[in-house]
């Protein structure tokens, strides 16, 4: 596919307790902004979110955020955002942030970025989308969970080549590089007799 026009960034709310975490965030929202391609997130001002969106807007870039109505109440929305998107709940949050985009890649975060991720490599493994899905493995934050996507392999609960579609690695220039090759063909989902019970 070509270079994205719309990325969504999932990352935490949280800037974590190294400064590496805030610093790459940045950097990846004005690489983003250089590259022209827009930013999609979860709407927020704190945390890695705010970083990310902050970095796009400052480069020129242009970012949209999706944000349920009770964290807009709890005054955690950012105020500056080229377009903010308010929703009622979490689930159709994800649901517009998966049609706005055409790229996934998760930072560092927490709970809501592994949700969030997870269900959109759960639906490119069902097919119902073929876009690179991503982690920036700020400091090895990933490490473990790419160890357990190999175990999930060589337990057979996860193609091979499904988890060939998903790009771990700590450079995000070799990252943009990755999604202008990404081809996202669809492996259908491991099922075999043994699976089946008639």
């Amino acid at each position: 596919m070509p270079q994205p026009t719309a990325l969504c960034v999932y990352c935490g709310s949280s800037s974590g307790n190294h400064p590496e975490y805030v610093e790459q965030a940045r950097a990846f929202g004005t690489e983003m902004a250089r590259r022209g391609i827009a930013l999609v997130y979860g709407g927020g001002k704190v945390g890695l979110m705010g970083t990310v969106a902050d970095a796009v807007l400052a480069g020129g870039g242009k970012v949209i955020g999706v944000i349920p109505r009770q964290l807009v109440e709890l005054e955690v929305a950012h105020g500056g955002l080229t377009e903010i998107v308010v929703v009622d709940t979490m689930h159709q949050r994800k649901t517009r942030m998966y049609e706005l985009s055409d790229a996934f890649v998760a930072l560092p975060g927490g709970f809501g970025t592994m949700d969030e991720m997870f269900e959109m490599l759960t639906w490119a493994q069902l097919g119902l989308h073929r876009y690179p899905c991503a982690f920036l493995d700020v400091r090895g934050y990933y490490g473990q969970l790419r160890a357990m996507m190999d175990h999930m392999v060589a337990e057979r609960f996860v193609r091979p080549e499904q988890r060939e579609s998903v790009w771990f690695g700590q450079d995000m220039r070799q990252l943009f590089d990755w999604m202008e090759v990404y081809e996202g063909n669809h492996t259908p989902k491991w099922i075999d007799r043994s699976s089946v019970k008639a």
